[in-house]
């Protein structure tokens, strides 16, 4: 009979399903790159663990009119080019699993990504989210500007006077390097397989917290 990496527990399945060849998914969208946005868009880019989980989340706040035009999930923070998901994975290149979010700030503004950022991941369990664990699936804000730098250094501070008590907050801070995409199954990926892996951190967030002050 046929291996099935479905039929594996959910955590182990997670780690077989990215390294096979399989072109069952047929979604192959260009590049943000190479893109067209209105002008007044910008980025953001932010790293909480599993990437699946964070880009679905972002896309279900966000998403439909409320701000999030595109999104790409990808690889950044590290030191090798061109890494590929094995290499991400295997704890050597220095990258984090991250997502890159093209936004309208006439919609949403970066500060209300950067506190949804905090509440739908656990930002004080050093290069861990659950049951992932090692620098890949660190928590990380990569500002692309010096007022995103600004604006992601005062929420991290907030959040660990008013929300994350309990410990510090671990999340790395820095401006944002070279991007890489990764490979197109990784795209969407529980969109196409509503039943795969999902951290228990992201399953677990949106508790209702205080407001930040400004």
């Amino acid at each position: 009979m046929a291996f099935n990496p479905s039929s594996m527990p959910s955590f182990l399945s997670r780690f077989l399903r990215p390294f096979t060849s399989s072109t069952s998914l047929s979604y192959h969208p260009e590049s943000i790159s190479a893109q067209t946005f209105p002008e007044n868009t910008q980025k953001a880019t932010v790293a909480a663990g599993c990437f699946w989980g964070v880009e679905h989340l972002f896309r279900k706040k966000f998403g439909n009119g409320n701000g999030l035009l595109d999104a790409r999930v990808g690889y950044t923070g590290g030191e090798a080019k061109a890494p590929s998901y094995r290499s991400v994975c295997s704890g050597t290149t220095g990258h984090a699993e991250s997502l890159l979010i093209m936004f309208d700030p006439d919609k949403v503004s970066y500060r209300k990504l950067l506190e949804f950022f905090f509440n739908m991941h656990d930002p004080t369990t050093l290069n861990r989210q659950g049951g992932d664990m090692g620098t890949q699936y660190r928590s990380a804000i990569f500002a692309n500007s010096e007022e995103q730098l600004k604006i992601a250094q005062d929420v991290k501070e907030k959040v660990g006077k008013y929300w994350w008590t309990e410990g510090p907050v671990t999340t790395e801070v820095k401006m944002a390097g070279p991007w890489y995409d990764a490979e197109d199954y990784h795209q969407l990926y529980l969109d196409h397989n509503p039943g795969g892996y999902e951290c228990p951190a992201h399953k677990n967030q949106g508790k209702d917290k205080i407001p930040l002050p400004e």
